[in-house]
């Protein structure tokens, strides 16, 4: 049975809350309910977890598009015809508002391959992933294990196209842009892949569990092609500049990041 209108709202928060391994204070919730004033039902669909379907643009599906990334990926043979390619690339849907396709940056035939969830403005301005105050951290996070940019880090995003107004990626977005992705994967052939927050580690695990519970745990990805490679999630630094108290937990990714290239290398 569905909450109450009045209280579906809170108990969607809560759900989310506990999806990402937050501990809910049920006197709380209690009094926030008691207190939420009526509110009409949302439809099914607005309530829905699941990704939205593939959309159809013009002529053409998101499914065609993603079949010819497909092929066009195929054909890439390193990261450069892989940069160029993704550039002439219109299929995704963010293409037109953007200025840059961010691709990379960093170190070709780096271990250690960092992907994070998508170009922000600066990103976009720049044509480079992790530059604003996110990707300052993100250096002083690799530096605090031995990795920088220029010698032995490689970084990406699962999305290579800035979302209007920064928002998260939809999965249309996020499908059109996966073979590029992969193929990318593929090329560069890390020894370990980190992913850097919930949307790039849920989207290359395909998992329906919040980072809380994905972080601190090493998983097995394989690409299209055959190509097997250790991935581990950790914290976005996005997340550690809005949540500083959990520091703590990304040092311990660090340091599990750390071991495990050791031990790859």
């Amino acid at each position: 049975m569905s909450p109450p209108a009045s209280r579906a709202p809170i108990s969607a928060l809560t759900d989310w809350w506990e999806a990402m391994g937050v501990a809910v204070d049920a006197p709380l919730v209690e009094a926030l309910l008691a207190a939420a004033p009526a509110l009409p039902d949302a439809p099914e669909q607005a309530q829905a977890l699941e990704p939205a379907p593939l959309r159809k643009r013009g002529a053409r599906t998101v499914a065609d598009w993603v079949r010819e990334a497909e092929t066009i990926a195929a054909g890439c043979a390193n990261l450069d015809e892989l940069t160029a390619a993704a550039g002439q690339f219109s299929g995704s849907p963010l293409r037109a508002s953007c200025e840059n396709t961010v691709v990379y940056d960093g170190t070709p035939g780096a271990s250690l391959l960092v992907i994070g969830e998508g170009p922000g403005a600066q990103e976009d301005r720049q044509g480079k992933p992790f530059v604003g105050k996110a990707g300052q951290l993100l250096d002083k996070m690799l530096a605090a294990i031995g990795r920088n940019r220029a010698e032995n880090a490689l970084i990406t995003n699962v999305n290579y196209w800035r979302p209007p107004g920064n928002r998260s990626p939809e999965a249309d977005e996020l499908a059109v842009c996966r073979p590029f992705v992969d193929r990318f994967i593929e090329v560069s052939r890390p020894r370990l892949i980190v992913a850097a927050g919930g949307i790039p580690a849920v989207s290359l695990l395909g998992s329906r569990e919040g980072i809380m519970k994905l972080r601190g745990n090493e998983y097995c990805y394989t690409t299209p092609g055959g190509y097997r490679v250790p991935l581990i999630p950790m914290l976005h630094p996005a997340y550690l500049l809005r949540r500083p108290q959990d520091k703590s937990r990304a040092w311990r990714d660090l340091l599990l990041i750390e071991k495990r290239l050791g031990e790859l290398e």
